[in-house]
């Protein structure tokens, strides 16, 4: 059984920062993308940032300037450094690995910015 475990939310005052990780149990394929998500409450679910085996990244608009995602020296590790957090930054983070066509997810981490 696959599993995706996500980890590093919290609560975090406007302006903070904070560091999510994520690792999955399966092999590491050159075609792979790990990524997160997040849906915040009565939204849907949007993207967040991406990044492949390669190291090439993606970030949402909304992101951009303020994150950076990376992979650890193990590959099946990923980590999302986001800065400068606003209330509007408060959701769900769930990250998934996309490993030949599949999605996997994991259960998620509650990020709420808040003073």
């Amino acid at each position: 059984q696959v599993q995706v475990v996500e980890s590093g939310g919290g609560l975090v005052q406007p302006g903070g920062s904070l560091r999510l990780s994520c690792v999955h149990s399966r092999n590491i394929f050159s075609k792979d993308v790990m990524g997160w998500y997040r849906q915040a409450p009565g939204k849907q679910r949007e993207s967040v940032a991406s990044i492949t085996t390669g190291g090439t990244t993606n970030y949402a608009d909304s992101m951009k300037g303020r994150c950076t995602i990376s992979r650890g020296n193990a590959k099946n590790m990923m980590y999302l450094q986001m800065n400068s957090l606003n209330p509007e930054d408060t959701a769900v983070y769930y990250c998934y690995l996309n490993q030949f066509g599949t999605d996997y997810w994991g259960q998620g981490t509650q990020v709420t910015v808040s003073s």
